[in-house]
């Protein structure tokens, strides 16, 4: 009977089949990494969700009574304590607060002082909100990624410098600056598109008994089935989502272009000139991919920063969401929708930044868990 042998020929196939599971093993334990990982992150939403709602309800006292403050001059003592009761503001603050907390859970943010709940106000507004964000976050990558890639390939030219530039006077300039600029050329100079609103009059009245109603002008134009009218939203979508995505698009620019530059000086882009493929695939197949990455980590950040600059967006150009009821509520010196408002944004960051979160870590092999 033959031996099997004991020389790096016999030895060879017997490594290899125990090395298999280990490979496995490995792959089992990183998928329970990633899991851990994602259910701490998951647990954070609640806490983080906890910090920042506790700092907007401090802050709106801070102030001082939001009845006095919004309706202090305006009605007698007796009806401003009526309004007070009525609010729950005379009880202790740890009481309040307890309330505040327990309405949130509910999904209670809270009611205005003309008595509407400003949760069925984040419902209909909100959603205009969250169109105007998407459509800055499509104009941030349309002009930011090619533009980056462009400027990565064409090191040190002058086209490079003008695009570091243009990347810097976009991030610095103000939002409601660069809405006014674009409304005065485009708008009023041109006359090409509309200088206000989320669409004319008229589509706008057809759309409220679209079923069933969205709230987002665009989905309910398609969902309404006339493309005159889907041209007209789309058309008031342009200047406010170049306004709003402009300054996320000078922050991709410069990302894309540093880790673009990065990424191309690395070994496996080497090895994959030495095989012989072109510049455009190496860069396109290749390099982009990985210097899409900073860009993903970043974008629960400026998520967050587009909601703040959408309440300047939807002021210059009448957009009527979140932030325009917000900048009202300011105004009219409604806090306690204002405090239910914040909140909501407050809630929707924690949400982000999970979601951020979890992509990096599904996209990028380099995080460690």
């Amino acid at each position: 009977m033959k031996s099997e042998g004991t020389g790096p020929a016999a030895i060879a196939p017997r490594a290899r089949r125990f090395a298999l599971p280990r490979r496995a093993a490995g792959g089992d334990s990183r998928g329970l990494a990633l899991a851990r990982y994602l259910g701490v992150r998951l647990l954070l939403i609640p806490v983080t969700a906890w910090i920042l709602v506790t700092a907007v309800f401090f802050m709106m006292r801070v102030i001082g009574d939001p009845i006095e403050a919004a309706l202090g001059g305006r009605l007698p003592p007796d009806q401003i304590e009526q309004r007070r009761e009525a609010a729950g503001l005379n009880r202790p603050i740890l009481v309040q607060y307890w309330e505040y907390l327990s309405g949130l859970a509910r999904g209670d943010f809270g009611q205005t002082q003309d008595h509407r709940m400003v949760a069925d106000i984040i419902a209909t507004r909100g959603a205009a909100t969250l169109e105007l964000v998407c459509w800055a976050l499509l104009v941030a990558f349309a002009i930011g990624v090619p533009l980056g890639r462009y400027a990565a390939t064409h090191r040190d030219s002058a086209s490079d410098a003008a695009l570091r530039l243009f990347a810097i006077l976009a991030y610095a300039a103000p939002v409601f600056f660069v809405g006014l600029l674009l409304k005065l050329l485009f708008a009023v100079r041109l006359g090409w598109l509309p200088v206000s609103g989320r669409a004319s009059a008229d589509v706008e009245l057809r759309l409220q008994h679209v079923s069933p109603k969205t709230n987002i002008m665009v989905v309910d134009a398609i969902l309404y089935g006339d493309n005159a009218y889907l041209l007209d939203v789309l058309k008031h979508a342009v200047l406010p989502a170049i306004a709003l995505g402009l300054l996320t698009a000078g922050v991709f620019l410069r990302l894309v272009r540093i880790n673009l530059i990065q990424t191309l000086r690395s070994d496996y882009v080497d090895a994959a000139r030495a095989r012989g493929l072109s510049a455009r695939v190496v860069t396109g197949r290749h390099a982009v991919r990985n210097a899409m990455i900073p860009i993903v980590t970043v974008m629960g950040m400026y998520i967050a920063m587009m909601l703040g600059g959408a309440v300047l967006t939807e002021m210059t150009f009448e957009w009527k969401g979140l932030g325009f009821e917000l900048a009202e509520y300011l105004k009219a010196r409604d806090f306690m929708a204002v405090q239910g408002i914040v909140a909501f944004i407050a809630l929707v960051v924690a949400v982000m930044s999970f979601v951020v979160d979890a992509l990096v870590a599904l996209i990028d092999p380099r995080v460690r868990f």
